[in-house]
């Protein structure tokens, strides 16, 4: 099973039916160019292919794709797509780096994955806290930022940000450790390195700890990547729930950033996904 399935049984999308086109063909959206957005597969909908789905990547004007693996790189670079989060080296949601005895596999996983990722023009790889499962939080701490010391210093040689996931534990991964933002800043303070940064989803910081903007200000020098996605039901993120996209991308534009935004949702139920996606990217197009 894929980490992420928030696809809701849609139908593949009309404008996936039409003639496609060649990669060359493709003319992206005019956008403003100051936040690169990026997708997940799930905004697509079940029963889009890859192809089709950088294709209409490709011609909305996104920039990256996330959670996406080494085999189908070719494909979001044969659309200008750049693979912005390499999923898999960095362990799973529930086991990761708080335990020590994941540490010599995942750390073999990391080192591999960190060459491939530079070889390839991959600029971040995602890791995870690992659940709780009885273990208390200063000691999961401690052991994250102990894998992490042992390999910032080949993330910094070769470029590659290693980004540590911020998830719910209340709604969607329950024991998840880093579910605070607080705890993820220590350990990345700990760590102190321009290569180990946290990947702040905000759908899931928003159940958490609320305080969305004022948190990314705060803490905006640990952060490396976004992910989007509406509250309640992760959903679309327009006037449909409680977040303000459009100024939370104004604010996160103001701080100068330069790595992606990324949208990792589930149209809701009969909404159509390119136009729910063409939506989202206009809202924070900011």
């Amino acid at each position: 099973m894929r980490r992420r399935d928030f696809v809701t049984g849609l139908a593949v999308p009309a404008a996936f039916a039409q003639t496609a086109a060649p990669p060359s063909a493709v003319t992206p959206a005019p956008r403003k160019g100051r936040i690169k957005q990026g997708v997940t597969r799930g905004v697509f909908g079940r029963g889009a292919s890859l192809e089709d789905s950088c294709r209409e990547a490709a011609r909305l004007g996104i920039k990256g794709f996330d959670l996406i693996g080494p085999a189908d790189w070719p494909t979001l670079k044969k659309y200008g797509l750049v693979p912005s989060m390499y999923q898999g080296p960095g362990g799973t949601i529930p086991d990761a780096l708080n335990r020590k005895e994941n540490h010599e596999r995942i750390e073999k996983a990391m080192h591999a994955g960190i060459d491939e990722a530079a070889a390839n023009g991959v600029p971040n790889m995602i890791t995870f806290s690992g659940n709780r499962r009885g273990m208390g939080d200063q000691e999961g701490a401690d052991n994250c930022v102990a894998f992490l010391n042992k390999v910032k210093a080949h993330a910094e040689d070769k470029g590659i940000t290693i980004c540590m996931e911020y998830l719910n534990s209340k709604v969607n991964h329950k024991d998840y450790m880093f579910d605070h933002i607080a705890w993820g800043v220590d350990v990345m303070q700990r760590v102190n390195s321009p290569r180990v940064k946290i990947l702040y989803d905000i759908y899931h910081a928003q159940i958490m700890d609320g305080d969305i903007v004022r948190n990314i200000r705060d803490h905006f020098q640990w952060i490396a990547h976004f992910h989007t996605g509406g509250n309640p039901g992760r959903h679309d993120i327009d006037e449909t729930q409680e977040l303000n996209y459009h100024f939370i991308a104004q604010a996160i534009g103001d701080l100068n950033y330069t790595g992606f935004i990324s949208h990792e949702y589930s149209p809701a139920q009969g909404h159509e996904p390119i136009a729910t996606l063409e939506k989202a990217i206009e809202i924070c197009d900011a």
